[in-house]
């Protein structure tokens, strides 16, 4: 056993196979019996691949058969709706031909036509470029070969401004006579709310709902569940709120097969499964408990429950971590699949009795697993995990709940140094860092994750934390932060990273944070404020909020240009607040050599906001604070590019070396 400095621990585990390894597949459905799904491609400058496997009986006995791309490079299935995206395609199953699908591809955002199964056939454009601004924007597709339309959301730029944009669900035609004429592009419903989801039609086709929002909430804060007719020339009339209000969220809905409409509504303090009257009315919960059948909708399109055609609905549910289940909604019974899976990413596709999903461990990454709900019986189909290197570089998180200010809890993933050939000196606590998810209204999953495994293995502790804010533990703990972002979040982070110290798992003096977009706001006010005062040697600040009092309206994109009137306050009335917060303002206090990381491309977290934040930094005078700044040119907000990651991560150990006492090698790998 090798006895070396923390951080320099020789491991397997080189910053490009973290890269390669990157992202997670999205937004499952199933097409005539077949799989489809978007994947991932770091290696490919970043591309979202669509995938397709044969449906079971094609595919012989046990074996899934092995999944095909849909398109080929440089297809990028993506789109640019709420800048973080959506669901970008859709296909349905054709008596002849094979299936006819719609996508959106990220270069230019046009909706596009496919038939794969047809020698020959090239996507066909089905939606024209936009003339200003932004252009037009598509999301949230759903196929209807009997109306010749695919029916979605629609995000029109109507100016050159970031808030110069509307936005409604639509029809588009499925012959192309769109594809140069805006006007041929159907709008179902006026638009009279800010954000919508796109409409899902009742199976009897008479009725369809949708989600829509208004600023300044966001749609963890209050949605509406809006409910139309279907009237004769397709347009939907007579649309009320069904459920949902300023103060109340739901986050899905969609049809059962026998008509009845379900949604998952926080109206209880958790986001719980319901049955909703189309008419209006009290929807009745069809499983009450204190967990989370819903998440934040961060993008269109995700799916916590899918609805079986026996009647059951797939759910995803729990308290922090979500598991599989199937709900029997007459009786409430709730079953969970059995495996090895402890979390299922916001994703579900249902066929006959199976339910698809995307789940993974504490020690496996993310797999496509199918649940066949008439055995029980739980089975890896596509994206199965391997080992990049032996698992005994692998850490063994643990979940641990801090007591914080005024005894509140704070949830937190522990993931201490791991190697099995390596061991710190004798009497020494390893350094540690504490990671700081974005958002902020959301939450770190406990899954196996290649970055962090990268630092453990060399002998660097790392803290994930689900501070005050996030989701995963009920309405009451996420709105801990209303009015309380750069206060509640910063010493929630401390609170963990001082309790590890005191307790002898890290080593005091080598306290570091990093995050990136809002976590990047966290880590850098942890650097400025006095609160945070001397708990942190260093950081890594990555696409970051430096600027609150300049973070809104046209300064950002639209969907979170009102975010922070609840995360700080009434931008007006609350001034002093957003000033005495603001990493930017208090640049003069930074004292902790820091890495700052940015996206040139980035319309969410503009570069110039690093700029003018060093600006400050250099006017300020006295010692000068050891930094680096590294921009990545094609990259937006967050990183998809591999040698962008492999970079990065690279830098960040680095800084943590320096900082931290080591000595910037290159340990040979084991």
């Amino acid at each position: 056993m090798l006895t070396a400095p923390y951080g320099t621990w020789p491991s397997p585990l080189d910053a490009r196979t973290v890269a390669a390894h990157d992202g997670r597949p999205e937004f499952l459905g199933a097409v005539g019996g077949e799989l489809w799904w978007t994947a991932p491609r770091p290696e490919e400058g970043g591309r979202r691949a669509l995938l397709r496997l044969p449906a079971p009986d094609a595919a012989g006995g046990d074996d899934p058969g092995t999944p095909r791309s849909v398109l080929p490079p440089p297809w990028d299935v993506r789109n640019r709706v709420l800048e973080y995206g959506g669901l970008p395609w859709a296909a349905a199953a054709r008596a002849t031909g094979g299936p006819l699908l719609v996508f959106c591809h990220q270069g230019d955002q046009r909706l596009y036509a496919h038939e794969p199964d047809v020698p020959g056939a090239g996507p066909r454009p089905l939606t024209p470029l936009g003339s200003r601004g932004e252009g037009l924007r598509w999301a949230d597709p759903e196929v209807h070969l009997d109306r010749g339309e695919v029916w979605c959301v629609l995000e029109e730029f109507t100016g050159e401004r970031p808030t110069d944009v509307r936005r409604v669900p639509v029809a588009v035609p499925l012959d192309g006579s769109a594809a140069d004429d805006r006007s041929r592009v159907r709008e179902l419903a006026p638009a009279q709310h800010d954000f919508v989801t796109g409409p899902k039609l009742s199976p009897d086709g008479r009725q369809a709902v949708w989600l829509a929002w208004d600023h300044p909430n966001m749609p963890w804060d209050g949605t509406e569940l809006r409910c139309a007719e279907v009237a004769a020339d397709g347009c939907l009339t007579a649309a009320r709120t069904v459920l949902g209000g300023r103060a109340e969220s739901v986050v899905q809905a969609d049809w059962a097969a026998d008509g009845t409409l379900l949604a998952v509504s926080d109206a209880s303090g958790w986001w719980n499964l319901c049955r909703v009257d189309p008419r209006g009315g009290d929807a009745v919960g069809l499983c009450p408990r204190a967990e989370e059948f819903g998440d934040g909708l961060w993008k269109l399109g995700l799916r916590w429950f899918a609805p079986l055609a026996d009647g059951t609905v797939a759910v995803l549910h729990g308290r922090g971590a979500k598991r599989l289940g199937v709900l029997d909604p007459h009786t409430g019974d709730l079953v969970d699949a059995v495996g090895s899976w402890t979390e299922w990413a916001p994703t579900l596709a249902v066929d006959g009795t199976r339910v698809v999903g995307v789940g993974a461990g504490a020690r496996s990454g993310y797999e496509i697993v199918e649940l066949d709900t008439a055995t029980g019986h739980s089975r890896v189909l596509a994206e199965r995990h391997a080992d990049a290197v032996d698992p005994a570089y692998y850490p063994h998180p643990v979940e641990r709940t801090f007591t914080g200010p005024d005894g509140r809890e704070v949830h937190a993933h522990v993931y201490p140094p791991a190697n099995p050939r390596a061991r710190g000196p004798e009497g020494e606590a390893p350094p540690y860092v504490i990671w700081v998810h974005g958002g902020p209204t959301s939450r770190v999953p406990l899954v196996l994750d290649l970055e962090i495994a990268y630092f453990t293995s060399r002998g660097i502790g790392v803290a994930e934390v689900n501070y005050g804010g996030s989701t995963g533990y009920g309405r009451a703990y996420r709105e801990r932060l209303r009015g309380g972002w750069g206060v509640v979040d910063v010493a929630d982070c401390a609170t963990v990273a001082l309790g590890l110290a005191e307790e002898g798992s890290a080593d005091r003096a080598r306290l570091a944070i990093r995050g990136g977009s809002a976590g990047g706001w966290t880590t850098a006010v942890s650097l400025t404020s006095p609160a945070a005062a001397g708990v942190y040697a260093c950081g890594t600040i990555s696409f970051p909020i430096l600027e609150p009092e300049g973070w809104s309206g046209d300064d950002t994109h639209d969907f979170e240009s009102r975010y922070l009137e609840g995360l700080i306050g009434d931008p007006e009335r609350d001034a002093e607040r957003y000033r005495e917060r603001s990493p930017a303002r208090n640049a003069h206090r930074m004292t902790a050599p820091f890495l700052l990381l940015q996206g040139l491309d980035d319309v969410i977290c503009p570069p110039a906001q690093c700029e003018r934040f060093l600006d400050a930094l250099a006017a300020a005078g006295g010692t000068p604070v050891p930094h680096t700044y590294l921009t990545f040119e094609g990259e937006a907000h967050g990183f998809r590019r591999a040698d962008t990651i492999a970079r990065a991560v690279e830098a960040e150990l680095d800084l943590y070396l320096d900082v931290f006492g080591a000595p910037v090698t290159t340990p040979e790998p084991a």
